[in-house]
C-alpha cells in the first residue's frame, strides 16, 4: 500500500482530481473520512481523509490550510472536488455520513450525493433487529477476521492518536490543526480509511435487494436531516438504529423531529 499523500496547495488537488478520472464504481473506488475540531456546523474540519481503491492510494487533504479551494478548484477536465462528492454516479463510501455532512454542507455547501453508509450497511445486514447502531472500531476488529497481529498493530495506531486528542486522555483536538501535522495522526487519519473496502464487500455481499434500497434510503435521510436548522450531531439519540425495516419497528424513536 501507497503512502499516504497530503495535500496542502491547489496543485496538489488538481493532481489527485486527474487521478479520479474513469475510475470503476463497482466496487465503489472512492472511501473518506473526514477529521476535525467538533466536527459539525459549531466546529471545524481540519483534514478530508479520502482512500482511493483502484491505486491503494491515501490522500489527507488540508482542508485547514486550503479551506475553499480544496472543493472548488479544477483538475485538467474542470472538476473539482465539490462536483465529485455531489455526484451522484459516482459512490462514495463513509461509516456514518451525518456529521461529515452537517460539516461539509454548513462551512462548504457541498450537497452530499451518492454516498453509500457502512453504518447502515452493517446494521441492514445484522441477523437481528438492534436498538442501537455499532460503531467503527467494533466492525473493524468483529467483521473483518484480523488476526492477533493485525488487531494489536490497529489498536497501537488507535491508541497513539487518542492519546493525542482525546480530551478525556489529556488531548486535545487542536492537534488536527497543527502543521507539520504529526506522524502519529498522519497514520490515525490514515489507518481506518484503508479498512472501508473490506468492511464494503463484507456487508455487500450479504444485503438483499430489499434492504439494499432500505439502505439507500435511510442513507439519504440522513444527509438531509443533517442539513436542516434543527440538526443535533451530538447525544445519545445519535446510537440509535433508524427504523430499515418498516412496519413500524419497535426501534423508531421521534428525537429533534426526525424518526430515528
Amino acid at each position: 500500500m501507497a503512502a499516504p499523500q497530503f495535500i496542502d496547495t491547489k496543485d496538489g488537488i488538481s493532481s489527485m482530481l486527474d487521478t479520479l478520472e474513469g475510475l470503476p464504481t463497482s466496487p465503489p473506488s472512492l472511501y473518506m473520512d473526514l477529521e476535525g475540531v467538533y466536527l459539525s456546523r459549531h466546529g471545524s474540519i481540519s483534514i478530508f481523509q479520502l482512500y482511493v481503491l483502484p491505486t491503494s492510494q491515501t490522500y489527507l487533504i488540508d482542508i485547514r490550510t486550503l479551506g475553499s479551494d480544496a472543493f472548488t478548484t479544477p483538475g485538467t477536465n474542470g472538476q473539482t472536488m465539490k462536483d465529485v462528492l455531489e455526484s451522484e454516479t459516482t459512490p462514495k463510501v463513509i461509516f456514518d455520513v451525518r456529521n461529515d455532512s452537517d460539516a461539509l454542507f454548513s462551512h462548504f455547501q457541498v450537497n452530499l450525493q451518492g454516498i453509500q453508509d457502512l453504518q447502515l450497511m452493517e446494521l441492514a445486514t445484522s441477523p437481528v433487529r438492534k436498538q442501537y447502531l455499532r460503531g467503527l472500531s467494533k466492525c473493524i476488529e468483529w467483521d473483518l477476521g484480523l488476526d492477533r497481529n493485525e488487531v494489536a498493530a490497529w489498536k497501537q495506531v488507535k491508541e497513539n492518536g487518542l492519546r493525542l486528542f482525546a480530551p478525556e486522555r489529556g488531548g486535545s483536538y487542536e492537534v488536527f490543526n497543527v502543521r507539520p501535522l504529526s506522524e502519529e495522526i498522519k497514520q490515525y487519519c490514515s489507518q481506518d480509511v484503508t479498512f472501508l473496502p473490506r468492511l464494503w464487500a463484507h456487508y455487500d455481499r450479504k444485503l438483499t435487494p430489499r434492504f439494499r434500497d432500505s439502505v439507500q434510503s435511510a442513507t439519504k435521510d440522513r444527509v438531509a436531516q443533517s442539513q436542516t436548522a434543527t440538526y443535533n450531531g451530538k447525544g445519545k439519540h445519535m446510537a440509535l438504529a433508524p427504523n430499515i425495516w418498516g412496519g413500524g419497528a419497535s426501534t423508531t424513536l421521534r428525537v429533534n423531529g426526525f424518526n430515528w
